[in-house]
Parts: structure tokens; C-alpha cells; sequence
């Protein structure tokens, strides 16, 4: 049986939330991301990309390249709310739906009797159904099934047939396959690799002794498009976390305990959504001069209780190492050792023990 995956990527996701709820915002640059000096950009609708602005670019310099952006913070309880639309849509094309982060998702296709007729229902479909677009791609494997979205980007289909493979992935830049971050991709284009055909091109042997069996035969098999990895429908949560950086350091430890306070409430709500315990809770903080400590403490009961987690990690903070003189540039706090919620805790206690 042909195997046919679909992947599903939104276009610009969070911009295109942010012009959903207000249709002020079409045809504008629109920014979302931390709007201090220290905040970086999580997401620039296409017209604030035709300035050079980018994901993870620092605010900072969003704001030099785009003055006349419309830049805005992150709502993530609204983006959750509609990529659980998304994956409510998606469900019904397939029991096997992986998603992967917020805005994107792998679709199993194959027990379909024509995958591309439901790759072209759900790229008609699913705007209409949550009101932004997206850009989809169906192949054979994932790998495959990636890079062909990103091909109809913004709001394309691409199918990529079992014939059209090579032709698919000979032009294609090395950097593009999975596992060839910048080092890997330096090391290749000194060696006249610059391209997947280059890449198809050299010995097996010889990638072995550039880059070790492994990756050599991983870099060997991706650039043949062989990936044969499976559609996971329930990733295991193993942990949550919320951070806050201050656009100035604060030296007032009452601030900062309310602001763990205020992250553990928000994290906690996490478990709450997803069904899930933590069985300990993480303490992060970077001081002033870069230096970051991490305290954790293991739960005697798994909880989902915001005052619970709220309580160890104050008791974190209180119990931290001295840092005098030190401001608090950043704040986190996270949630491990996560567990399906089977039974709702009582919580009565908050005891500990120091992990």
C-alpha cells in the first residue's frame, strides 16, 4: 500500500490570529512577539517579511527594518483555542494526526482511497473552517510531506508523487533536509555540496568518513527522500514551562515573587487544558550578569494545583543560593515529570522533597 502523509503548516499563524479578531490589521505589516528591548519576534505576517523581519529576530531590530509595523504580544490562550480548532478538523480525516507545534500537524492519509482529493478538500476546507489560510503537502513520508508545503507557501498545495521525488529534491539548497544545520551545511558546501543532487551524488563511504555512519547514512538516505518515520498521534508530554526576560533587571524580591506567582497560574492552567499532573516543579533564573541557576523539587503528589505550584517555587526562590548585588534579568517556572490526570488530587498538603 502507498503510504501518503499530508503535512498542514498556517501561514504567519499567529499574525493571521491577531487580522482574524481584527480585520483592521489585513494588508498591514503585523509583528507579534515581546515588545521590551530585550523581546524577540515569534511571528511577522509576509508583509512585515518583504521588510527583512523574521521569527526569532531581536524586537529591537524588527522595529528598525519595519518602523511602521503594527506590533503586538502574544495571546497564546486565543492561538490555542484555534489550533485546537485545527486539530478538531484534522481528526476527522484521520485517526493518526500528529501535531507538532500550535499552527502545524502531519495527517496519515494512506488508508484513503484518494489522498490528494482529501489534500485539496482540507486545503479548501480548513480556512474557510477557522478563518486563516494554511499551506499544505502531501507525499510519501514526512520528510517529503514537509518540504512540499513549504514549496506552496503562503497558501499552496503541493503533492510530490513517488515519479517526482528526484526532481522534487535535486535543486533543492542542502540546508533544507533535515539534520544539516549551519555547521553541517558549511562543512558540506567546502566540499562542493551545495545542493540535495550534489548530495545524492556523493559515495556513501565517503559521507561516513566526513560526518561519522550515522548522520553520513542519515545525510545519504534524506537526500533519496527515505524517511520512514511514523505518524505519532499522542506526543508524551514530559514537561511545561512559562518564562518572563524584564526589559530592565529588578532587584525587589517581592516583584519577583509575584511574578512566579503569576507564571505558576499560567503554567499550571496548561495541565488543567491537557489532562495532565506534574510530579515536580522548576525554579529558573538568569541574574544580571548572564549567570543562570535552575532549582527543582520533586512533588510527594502529582498535582495540577496553581497554588501548589505556586508555593514550591516561591519556596525555590527563598531557598536560592545568595546573589547579592545581583539583579534578576529573567524568571521561569516549570513543570516535570508530567502524567495523565486518572484521578483528580485533593492536593491538601504541600509537601516536598528536594530532587
Amino acid at each position: 500500500m502507498q503510504r501518503w502523509i499530508l503535512h498542514v503548516d498556517m501561514d504567519a499563524f499567529f499574525a493571521a490570529v491577531e487580522r482574524l479578531d481584527d480585520p483592521s490589521l489585513v494588508g498591514r505589516p503585523v509583528i507579534v512577539g515581546g515588545l521590551g528591548p530585550r523581546g524577540v519576534v515569534s511571528t511577522a505576517s509576509y508583509e512585515a517579511r518583504s521588510f527583512g523581519v523574521g521569527s526569532a529576530q531581536p524586537m529591537a531590530q524588527a522595529r528598525r527594518l519595519c518602523p511602521h509595523g503594527v506590533f503586538l504580544s502574544p495571546r497564546h490562550g486565543r492561538y490555542e483555542e484555534v489550533s485546537r480548532a485545527i486539530r478538531s478538523y484534522l481528526a476527522k480525516h484521520s485517526s493518526l494526526v500528529e501535531p507538532v507545534s500550535l499552527d502545524e500537524a502531519y495527517v496519515d492519509l494512506s488508508d484513503w482511497e484518494s489522498p490528494e482529493d482529501v489534500a485539496a478538500a482540507v486545503h479548501r476546507d480548513l480556512p474557510r473552517k477557522v478563518g486563516i489560510s494554511c499551506s499544505v503537502g502531501l507525499a510519501g513520508n514526512k520528510l517529503l510531506a514537509k518540504l512540499a508545503s513549504e514549496a506552496a507557501k503562503p497558501s499552496g498545495l503541493r503533492i510530490i508523487r513517488p515519479e517526482d521525488v528526484d526532481g522534487f529534491l535535486r535543486p533543492l539548497s542542502v540546508e533544507r533536509l533535515w539534520g544539516v544545520g549551519p555547521k553541517s551545511a558549511r562543512r558540506l558546501n567546502e566540499r562542493g555540496v551545495r545542493t540535495v543532487g550534489d548530495l545524492q551524488r556523493a559515495d556513501a563511504g565517503v559521507l561516513h568518513t566526513w560526518f561519522g555512519a550515522k548522520l553520513g547514512g542519515q545525510l545519504w538516505r534524506l537526500s533519496r527522500g527515505e524517511d520512514d518515520a511514523p505518524v505519532v498521534p499522542v506526543r508524551e508530554a514530559k514537561s511545561f514551562s512559562q518564562e518572563v526576560t524584564y526589559p530592565e533587571d529588578v532587584h525587589d524580591g517581592e516583584l519577583v515573587v509575584a511574578e512566579l506567582r503569576r507564571l505558576a497560574s499560567a503554567v499550571s492552567s496548561r495541565l488543567v487544558e491537557e489532562s495532565l499532573l506534574a510530579r515536580a516543579v522548576r525554579l529558573k533564573v538568569r541574574w544580571s550578569d548572564f549567570s543562570t541557576q535552575t532549582r527543582q523539587v520533586s512533588l510527594v503528589e502529582p498535582t495540577d494545583d496553581p497554588e501548589v505550584v505556586a508555593d514550591e517555587v516561591v519556596a525555590l526562590w527563598e531557598r536560592r543560593l545568595p546573589e547579592e548585588g545581583k539583579g534578576v534579568r529573567l524568571v521561569g517556572v516549570g513543570l516535570d515529570g508530567l502524567l495523565p490526570a486518572t484521578f483528580r488530587p485533593l492536593s491538601l498538603f504541600g509537601s516536598r522533597r528536594t530532587a
